[in-house]
């Protein structure tokens, strides 16, 4: 006599988020500005300008862009600035940093605009593995999001999660 098997994940209540399917598409990329700059350490405002305004701004048309300067340059404000507003007709999204920061400007705003109610007093997972680069300040935003409304949240895979938080029964 066979015992029939019975999948008790797919008969749960039990939710599972995967940042990773909110990842946007769009090439993420670094833009140096040291080479605007005079012997890649002095900011010359006219040179600059000049510089802003001669670039075509087009070829990052739907990118993230991420400035920089890799030297120890001090950089004034207004300069980045100014180049997200040259930016900001054609890219997604402009930040000044690394990558990573880049990142994680991004998903703050994904989290900030998602919505939480179907989770409300469920068991939630979120989804650890990812092969895009989901940075880790994300899963912190994103559990932070749910406390107040799930039941409980768990990080990793349904077979072998962690559980981070359980609402206290009242």
């Amino acid at each position: 006599m066979e015992k029939e098997i019975i999948n008790r994940v797919a008969n749960s209540k039990l939710v599972t988020i995967d940042l990773e399917e909110y990842y946007p598409a769009g090439n993420r990329l670094q833009l140096d500005i040291a080479p605007w700059l005079l012997e890649g350490i002095v900011l010359k405002e006219n040179d600059f300008r000049s510089h802003v305004l001669e670039t075509d701004w087009s070829q990052y048309k739907d990118c993230f862009i991420a400035l920089y300067c890799s030297t120890d340059a001090i950089i004034p404000g207004w300069a980045y600035m100014l180049l997200s507003v040259a930016l900001a007709p054609y890219a997604k999204k402009v930040t000044v940093g690394s990558l990573e920061m880049l990142e994680t400007a991004i998903f703050s705003e994904i989290i900030s605009d998602l919505s939480i109610e179907e989770y409300k007093d469920k068991p939630v997972i979120i989804k650890g593995c990812s092969h895009k680069p989901i940075p880790p300040t994300a899963y912190t935003l994103l559990a932070q999001k749910l406390q107040p409304v799930a039941q409980s949240i768990m990080y990793g895979e349904a077979c072998s999660s962690v559980p981070l938080f359980k609402k206290n029964r009242q």
